[in-house]
């Protein structure tokens, strides 16, 4: 209850023509990073782009299972089903509780 009411104290503020046009704002940064994430293909681990990269990913909110599943520093590994998670996660050197199926 403490946020909606400091949420409506402050909107309150703000003329509707600005709210409106903020939320439009957001909206279209969100479509558009989204949109490139769609067909930007990963930079390397090393590469400048890493963290413009990142911004775009945050804005584009792209996680969990809406992430590109190669990611400059991450590592994608196409396993059969039937394959353990701690066999596959001791064969990279990582924990098994570091791992997502």
């Amino acid at each position: 209850m403490g946020m909606s009411l400091f949420i409506t104290t402050v909107l309150g503020f703000i003329p509707p023509n600005y709210a409106a046009t903020g939320v439009a704002f957001v909206s279209f940064a969100v479509a558009s990073c989204a949109l490139v994430m769609r067909f930007w293909k990963p930079p390397s681990s090393d590469s400048r782009w890493v963290v413009v990269y990142k911004v775009v990913s945050a804005l584009a909110q792209a996680r969990g299972w809406n992430a590109c599943a190669y990611q400059p520093d991450r590592k994608a590994l196409m396993i059969p089903v039937s394959t353990s998670r701690s066999d596959a996660a001791d064969t990279l050197g990582l924990k098994s509780d570091n791992t997502r199926p």
